[in-house]
């Protein structure tokens, strides 16, 4: 019998506790903790870790998934997929259920992980451990935690070591575009992270004509570049899963790819993660009509780039939806894609989303 101490009373803080009692360990808590400090005879180990070792105890195969963004989609593409082609498959890590949690299913399948850069920081799986892994775009994010991006990336490249096959940016190119057609991942922006789905599927044994089904019943989770309403011939569109610069940047390109004119009036800020805020300033130029910024870094995000758009403080998002609703012509988006964490004022960025969207959907039934 081990003795186990889990950090943390969250919902995998707790999922771990119950897997370690099924197995005969004794579990206590400590929560409240910002720092954790081991002696050398202390094994230390991820959720993710401890639940990924019991899964392949009890017969499950298992597929993973990290990037900077796009994770959650990816993840819940390729276990919908399965599930639909008459498969069993668990959405579980980052995303979805805790690992651990899934522990107590009675029958064995595929789990589809979604890795965060956080628990690789304390993940040691043996190698060809996953069936197979993807990486997905690695841009700039996290450096609040990490401390450089060579660090932050070098967290990310640890998974393809624990896989028996993998795919990163640094593969060749993925093939057969065409699996993707009319999809949600058939644009530019999203077309690598639908290919790396196709990859894991396909070490999951599907056919292509199984996952051309799994992509075009494929239905994109909230918050991630969601239409809200369209009112008066203006979209307005929910992003809030944007917490980086890179993302936000993504999210207007997107937004504004179908038009030959400045068309995004973008609602950003919060709590801002120290990623570049230079590498959006072409985008928004290109695309952004412009941009209403709201929380703690309102003002570092006006000083960066209020000399190649037009930028407002707002401060509030109440405030930046008025805002960019009275300046809104037929034809534009009004666009929340935050490029920061939402904790300055909200809860996560699921609260910060829904917000957004009550108050588009009460100026909606105003008219």
């Amino acid at each position: 019998m081990d003795k186990v101490l889990v950090i943390g009373k969250g919902a995998s803080g707790c999922a771990a506790s119950s897997l370690a009692v099924s197995r005969g360990d004794e579990a206590s808590f400590a929560a409240g903790v910002d720092l954790v400090v081991a002696s050398p005879g202390v094994r230390v180990m991820s959720e993710l870790e401890y639940g990924c070792r019991a899964l392949a105890e009890r017969g499950w195969k298992m597929l993973a998934v990290t990037g900077s963004k796009g994770k959650s989609s990816v993840v819940k593409l390729v276990a919908d997929t399965i599930n639909l082609a008459g498969g069993k498959a668990v959405a579980c890590g980052n995303y979805g259920r805790p690992v651990s949690d899934v522990c107590r299913e009675e029958t064995a399948g595929w789990a589809v992980v979604e890795v965060s850069s956080f628990m690789l920081e304390t993940t040691s799986l043996p190698p060809r451990f996953f069936e197979a892994a993807a990486v997905l775009n690695l841009q700039e994010d996290h450096l609040d935690r990490h401390g450089s991006i060579e660090a932050y990336h070098a967290l990310k490249m640890r998974l393809p070591l624990m896989a028996k096959k993998s795919v990163s940016p640094f593969s060749p190119p993925i093939e057969n575009p065409s699996l993707l057609a009319g999809s949600y991942f058939d644009n530019a922006i999203l077309r690598d992270n639908g290919l790396a789905g196709a990859f894991l599927m396909r070490a999951a044994s599907l056919s292509d004509e199984e996952i051309v089904q799994g992509f075009r019943h494929f239905r994109p989770l909230e918050h991630r570049m969601s239409l809200v309403s369209k009112i008066d011939g203006v979209k307005y569109v929910d992003d809030s899963k944007a917490t980086s610069i890179a993302a936000l940047k993504a999210g207007v390109e997107m937004a504004g790819e179908a038009f030959s004119r400045p068309s995004v009036l973008l609602i950003a800020g919060g709590k801002w993660k120290g990623d570049d805020l230079k590498i959006a300033t072409s985008t928004l130029t290109k695309w952004g009509k412009k941009v209403y910024l709201i929380g703690e870094c309102a003002e570092k995000f006006f000083s960066a780039w209020a000399s190649s758009v037009d930028c407002e403080i707002c401060g509030t998002m109440d405030k930046a939806v008025e805002a960019a609703a009275r300046d809104a012509e037929k034809g534009d988006t009004v666009l929340l894609s935050p490029g920061a964490a939402s904790f300055d004022q909200f809860g996560n960025f699921n609260e910060r989303g829904e917000h957004f969207a009550k108050i588009v959907k009460t100026r909606e039934m105003k008219k």
